[in-house]
């Protein structure tokens, strides 16, 4: 089974429904759903969502809507090791971008799905939009 890593922007587009993103994100779920792929975030996915969600939720609606996420993915570890590696990578020009992309690597999924390509352009591992990895397991 695919390990996809869900970057927190694919995240937020599902959970405030952000157009036109909302729905890539919702057909990404829908195939994990299914048990098709396995999704996986970091801790640090809830600690920024939560902050993003909380700028147009209260604080409970905020909570209710991110225990409700938590059933769908597995939370992987950010550990120390990915925090050094984060630090002393100098292609990374946004460290939570190498946060993530560290996260992804050291806990072995096999695609890191973002909306944010370009920080990712030096990856070791596959790195896709939602929409272009929907479209290549459609020509499968």
């Amino acid at each position: 089974m695919t390990r996809l890593y869900i970057d927190t922007n694919i995240i937020i587009d599902l959970l405030a429904k952000r157009q036109p993103f909302y729905q890539s994100a919702a057909d990404l779920f829908s195939i994990a759903d299914q048990r098709e792929v396995k999704l996986s975030v970091s801790s640090l996915t809830f600690a920024n969502t939560n902050y993003i969600l909380s700028k147009h939720k209260s604080r409970i609606q905020t909570k209710e809507i991110l225990r409700k996420f938590k059933i769908l993915v597995r939370v992987i570890k950010l550990d120390a090791k990915i925090v050094e590696l984060a630090l002393n990578d100098s292609d990374f020009s946004d460290f939570e971008d190498a946060l993530q992309y560290f996260t992804a690597l050291e806990n072995k999924q096999d695609i890191l799905i973002t909306r944010n390509l370009k920080d990712f352009k030096n990856a070791k591992l596959p790195v896709m939009t939602a929409e272009e990895y929907l479209t290549s397991i459609l020509k499968k």
